[in-house]
């Protein structure tokens, strides 16, 4: 039982119910400061009239960019200094970070404070993952994560929603002040209901020059995008940046295959079906991050619907997500998982590829048009996300779980971060962003999907797998291990 422990002491009595409550009421809050901020963009864009809107996409892409790189090392860091303390520091910080947005004055202010937040978001996860998992008998572990994973997909689809409420009742600032109670609360009832860890004997620290390569490789791939339209796509700065980020990219690999604590989990690429899974997932982020903000600049700036108007329109993806979110966390067959990752693609891509033609016009619609592809499209990612987050999970040995969903996160942040540069690319080429924009934005999201959906289809296990051990009680993984 020495999981319950932390510097030689007992820990408060353990109840697995408020564990999973508490952790996944603070990846909801992370998750859903990766997509909450969609809405308040246009007014953030109205605030900060002298800044472009590639260079405010930082606000969106900044936070992803940091959650990428930082969630791995976050993990080790939480196996070296113990996972409760790791969540709590996390947890403390991020609501200063938030509370650091909502007081910004200036836009360089708001895009740094993004990053720290975006940072600590990844502090919280791998630990939050790891908490449930301790604190979790085996036989209730599959759906302890399955509702968890649906936790985390169902907030980045109802961001939009929330944030549309507090922008509208407040202002942009809410987005970010909101997250201050929570996490106050949060922290105070994680002091007396988490268990205490302790960690294991010679973990070490988290590979820092690795981690910053990384952060700054994405960095640079991401700016390489975001401002190639202006720079021109040929010039040297635009090219320079894209080959520096491609070269720290490859540097932080290469480093992490040699490092006895690496910022990417490369030996879990071992697995065959892992590998496939983290790329899909990355291809997938790529058109689900672009979609989640351009639904909003599109009902404002295109059929000029109200914050609020908006807000209750994107709602209805919302629901279609929570829905299948929850359909997709109560599977526990690795073949239905994969069926269920194939189907919301589909679905997705059906969804943007609607919204890529005229069924999509300058006119407002809700119900012709919205509805349908809200549906569709929400449905889809409450399918898919909630379905890789379980294979990912599954694909690899009981005591890899947390590293495995921390690396399937941090190749959707990526892909997540490239599509947020997309989408700033393809606004940019045009003269305004106006439906024929949107249009083109719509039509390669559905192109980058079928690539997923046909991705997923190698999501099979070629060689059979071992027969899982027979466990009996209530043993949690930590203590199977004897650790």
């Amino acid at each position: 039982m020495s999981d319950r422990l932390e510097s030689g002491q007992e820990g408060p009595e353990v109840n697995p119910g408020l564990v999973l409550l508490l952790c996944s009421g603070a990846t909801f809050m992370a998750f859903l400061d990766l997509s909450v901020v969609n809405i308040a963009f246009p007014k953030i864009i109205e605030k900060f009239p002298d800044t472009g809107m590639a260079t405010l996409t930082w606000v969106v892409s900044g936070y992803a960019v940091m959650f990428a790189a930082v969630l791995t090392p976050a993990g080790r860091l939480a196996d070296t200094v113990g996972r409760t303390r790791v969540f709590l520091w996390s947890l403390t910080g991020f609501t200063l970070a938030s509370l650091a947005c909502g007081a910004a004055t200036g836009p360089e202010w708001l895009i740094v404070a993004r990053f720290a937040q975006g940072a600590l978001a990844a502090g919280m996860i791998p630990s939050a993952l790891s908490l449930i998992m301790s604190s979790t008998p085996l036989e209730k572990l599959i759906k302890a994560i399955g509702t968890w994973s649906a936790v985390a997909g169902f907030s980045a689809v109802v961001g939009p929603a929330i944030g549309g409420v507090l922008v509208e009742q407040m202002s942009w600032r809410a987005v970010f002040y909101i997250n201050v109670p929570i996490g106050v609360l949060l922290a105070v009832a994680g002091l007396r209901a988490l268990p205490r860890h302790r960690p294991a004997t010679g973990s070490r620290l988290p590979d820092v020059v690795g981690t910053a390569a990384l952060a700054l490789g994405i960095g640079l791939v991401v700016a390489s995008l975001t401002e190639g339209d202006s720079w021109g796509w040929t010039s040297a700065r635009t090219l320079g940046l894209l080959a520096g980020g491609l070269a720290l990219g490859a540097f932080a690999v290469l480093r992490s295959r040699r490092h006895p604590s690496p910022a990417i989990a490369t030996e879990l690429w071992k697995s065959r079906k892992y590998a496939v899974v983290n790329g899909v997932s990355a291809v997938f982020g790529v058109s689900m991050f672009a979609w989640l903000l351009a639904g909003a600049l599109f009902a404002t700036g295109v059929w000029h619907w109200s914050i609020m108007e908006a807000a209750g329109a994107m709602s209805v993806g919302a629901v279609a997500s929570m829905v299948t979110s929850t359909m997709a966390g109560r599977a526990s067959e690795p073949a239905t998982h994969r069926r269920l990752v194939i189907l919301g693609a589909l679905m997705f891509a059906a969804c943007t590829a609607l919204m890529g033609s005229d069924f999509l016009g300058p006119d407002p619609d809700f119900w012709g048009a919205w509805v349908p592809t809200g549906l569709l499209g929400g449905g889809g990612l409450g399918f898919a996300v909630t379905s890789l987050s379980s294979i990912a999970a599954t694909a690899l040995p009981p005591l890899q779980f947390a590293a495995g969903v921390g690396m399937n996160l941090t190749a959707r942040q990526i892909g997540g971060a490239l599509g947020t540069a997309m989408l700033a690319a393809i606004m940019a080429a045009h003269s305004a962003p106006g439906i024929d924009a949107f249009h083109d934005l719509y039509r390669v999201c559905t192109a980058v999907t079928v690539v997923a959906a046909l991705a997923a289809l190698g999501l099979t296990d070629r060689t059979p797998a071992a027969a899982p051990r027979q466990e009996t009680g209530t043993q949690t993984p930590a203590e199977v291990s004897g650790s």
